[in-house]
């Protein structure tokens, strides 16, 4: 039979596409109150730019990669600027612009994570040039790998619900690369500290919010599986938040309102790919165990000798570690993981588990060698790096000649 326009799945997936897009602004107040007041304005650019130039990038070229039929590592071109796409075309039981437009929107946000490891360092024109290269070159390819029927990681049974390789893992070891190649800020050893904690809660919240879109619509269809990951996207921030402020306790001795909408982040990125392969209470555990690694990596990248701005890495690149690999162990719908193969099924269960170790260190390794080399390109050729007299006035007034508060 078939397929046939569903109009509650066409609405459900239009309303969800709207929640992701809306993470974006989200993203910029949350990287923007983590920033110094001189960089205000330049971090939350590095975020917002991808609203504009990524997507027009995505139809142009970025969709064919990712979900043309192509082969195993490649979409190809068959749908170069959405050519052979028109109203009528549809994708399972809603209208193919619908899901480019879904899909798109995860595309704008995967390189804006990256701007949080390089923030208030980095010129305007080559970190622009830098996302919209990664975004072909990276991006679009995993996304083909993991995501489409005939990429090898897809084939192989990767479980990745809704992008934690594809989303998190790419962008915080793309982010690592980059901030470990252009080096430290000026004045890390005086310490830096966000100048606009509420602004850091209000993205926080925003992109909680938009995050019920990313992980229930990647279900795809108002249905269970949608119902599952709506779920999992409340417990697990929530167990992440009250892990995190529970470390603090015990470590600092105070709970600290940065830490609590930090763990919610960290919470989110880590059930991301197992939104709608574990239950709840797998979820909270999951999320809880991630949540304490990169609570460790955050606050000791000092020792570790890296300037990761923003905690890009620290909280979404090791979630897009821990949450895929924890999927197999954990998971429990549709997959037989670790914990639920049974004695019986054991061998599967392990099976499950190398194949998740596996896409990871794929994807790790390509996203960390492909960025690196593009930081390498940009920074020996036009300069990715800003002076250090610009770097003392501020990116706002330098890069973009405005302030935030006049």
């Amino acid at each position: 039979m078939a397929p046939a326009l569903n109009s509650g799945d066409t609405a459900w997936m239009l309303v969800s596409t709207a929640l992701v897009v809306f993470m974006i602004p989200g993203l910029a107040l949350f990287y923007g109150g983590l920033a110094r007041q001189k960089n205000l304005l330049a971090t939350m650019m590095q975020s917002l730019i991808t609203m504009g130039a990524v997507m027009l990038l995505w139809v142009a070229a970025g969709y064919s990669i990712a979900y043309g039929e192509g082969n195993a590592v490649w979409g190809g071109w068959s749908h170069l600027f959405l050519a052979g796409i028109g109203p009528d075309s549809l994708h399972g039981n809603i209208p193919t612009f619908v899901f480019i437009a879904y899909q798109g929107a995860f595309a704008c946000i995967t390189p804006a994570l990256i701007s949080g490891a390089i923030a208030e360092r980095i010129k305007f024109g080559p970190y622009l040039i830098f996302v919209l290269a990664w975004s072909v070159l990276v991006y679009a390819p995993v996304c083909h790998w993991v995501w489409h029927p005939n990429g090898f990681l897809f084939k192989a049974g990767v479980i990745d619900f809704a992008g934690g390789i594809v989303v998190h893992l790419t962008s915080g070891l793309g982010g690592l690369a980059a901030c470990l190649i252009l080096g430290k800020r000026k004045g890390l050893e005086k310490g830096i500290i966000p100048h606009n904690v509420p602004f850091v809660v209000l993205g926080a919240g925003i992109l909680w919010f938009g995050w019920f879109g990313f992980n229930a619509g990647s279900a795809l269809a108002a249905n269970q599986s949608a119902g599952l990951a709506f779920l999992n996207t409340f417990v697990g921030p929530a167990a992440g938040m009250c892990i995190w402020l529970l470390i603090e306790r015990i470590h600092l001795h105070k709970c600290s309102t940065l830490g609590a909408a930090t763990g919610a982040v960290a919470g989110l990125a880590t059930v991301t790919p197992a939104a709608g392969s574990t239950l709840p209470m797998e979820a909270v555990l999951l999320a809880s165990i991630s949540t304490g690694v990169c609570y460790f990596f955050v606050s000791n990248k000092s020792r570790f000798g890296y300037d990761d701005s923003l905690d890009a890495f620290g909280v979404h690149g090791i979630s897009g570690i821990v949450g895929p690999i924890g999927c197999g162990v954990f998971s429990s719908v549709g997959y037989n993981s670790l914990f639920h193969s049974g004695y019986a099924n054991g061998a599967a269960g392990m099976t499950q588990l190398l194949i998740q170790i596996k896409s990871v260190g794929i994807v790790g390794v390509y996203s960390l060698a492909c960025s690196a080399l593009m930081v390498l390109l940009l920074h020996k050729s036009l300069g990715f790096r800003v002076t250090h007299e610009e770097e003392d006035a501020g990116l706002d007034l330098t890069l973009h000649g405005e302030k935030a508060y006049n």
